[in-house]
């Protein structure tokens, strides 16, 4: 029999602990914006292969030949800049990034208008089997159009995501004497134009994101009222996209984004997927679910049907739409 000597497991366990910190702490490259000179948080950066990362929030990210070995460019892009291409070879501690002015200036800023509003609510659509989940990774984005069927100035307060936060064996579980398996992971919220029926520019360069972990509810309600948000006449575009998982501060934890599996023939890199799950839903009559692939196809969107999506157990079950519900304030007279 086989004899584990624990003291040894775990002296193990924490020199590569301490070793992995280090090396965090030293290969960690920074982005700033290179008039400012202040972080570009939540930038893409993508390996050119289908796969990639995202900066933090104080716009760091960690690259080393360790964990991608295979890597040696990578293109780096954020809303409002212009993408920038750089050599994995002496990678500097510092890259800076240009405004893209002309992107900048699309925004049209509007103020909360004064006249008198009621209040609106397209409700969420959940349900409870976690098979009939999306499975969130990096490199997927999930966009829902809402039309402004009446052309009022609706301004955006709330915006509700349905979430399964359950672990895949919990329905054989006796619940009450469970604890389900914790997690946190950031989300970022997206909102786009309408461009002739596809997400086009965004409606504000604001960085929206929240973190979602075991202990939410079904629907997690998120407050945008302080963006001001405003739904176009031609309708709007929301946006959910997964980042990664955190630390206990809600930082980006610096782990590689995908799984490399050995098969016969070769390595096939597998995307890592992020809890909590995403329910797709039957119950909406009108395809309005749109996704893409950050890293792939030039990041376009299509419409989550058969017709564009291959192989997919969600579509092959009818399920395609993903059913976020909003808040809006309405107001009678147009600003």
């Amino acid at each position: 029999m086989l004899r584990i000597n624990k003291k040894h497991m775990l002296k193990n366990i924490t020199t590569c602990l301490v070793l992995l910190s280090t090396l965090f702490s030293i290969a960690q490259t920074s982005i700033l914006d290179s008039e400012t000179k202040t972080p570009v948080s939540y930038t893409t950066i993508s390996f050119g292969n289908g796969n990639g990362i995202f900066a933090d929030d104080d716009g760091k990210f960690l690259f080393t030949k360790k964990l991608y070995s295979d890597i040696d460019t990578l293109f780096i892009s954020s809303l409002g800049y212009k993408d920038l291409k750089v050599a994995t070879q002496n990678l500097a501690k510092t890259i800076y990034l240009k405004p893209e002015a002309d992107k900048l200036q699309e925004i049209i800023v509007k103020t909360k208008p004064k006249g008198k509003f009621k209040i609106e609510k397209i409700k969420p659509t959940t349900h409870e089997d976690y098979y009939k989940c999306w499975l969130p990774t990096i490199e997927s984005e999930i966009a829902v159009f809402f039309p402004n069927v009446d052309k009022k100035t609706k301004r955006l307060t709330q915006v509700y995501l349905p979430i399964k936060v359950e672990a895949k064996t919990w329905h054989k579980r006796k619940q009450a004497k469970s604890k389900k398996k914790t997690f946190s992971t950031l989300f970022r919220v997206n909102f786009y134009e309408n461009d002739n029926g596809k997400p086009g520019n965004v409606l504000t360069y604001d960085k929206v994101v929240f973190i979602a972990t075991q202990a939410n509810e079904k629907i997690y309600e998120l407050d945008v009222s302080k963006y001001d948000i405003f739904i176009p006449k031609s309708g709007a575009f929301i946006s959910l996209q997964v980042l990664g998982y955190t630390d206990k501060k809600g930082k980006l934890i610096p782990n590689k984004k995908y799984q490399e599996i050995k098969t016969k023939r070769g390595i096939v890199k597998v995307s890592t997927t992020f809890r909590p799950l995403l329910p797709f839903t039957d119950k909406i009559s009108v395809k309005r679910t749109y996704v893409k692939r950050i890293f792939l196809n030039g990041n376009k969107w299509v419409l989550y049907d058969k017709k564009n999506i291959k192989k997919s157990n969600l579509l092959l079950s009818g399920l395609n739409n993903y059913g976020i519900g909003i808040k809006m304030e309405v107001y009678k007279k147009e600003d």
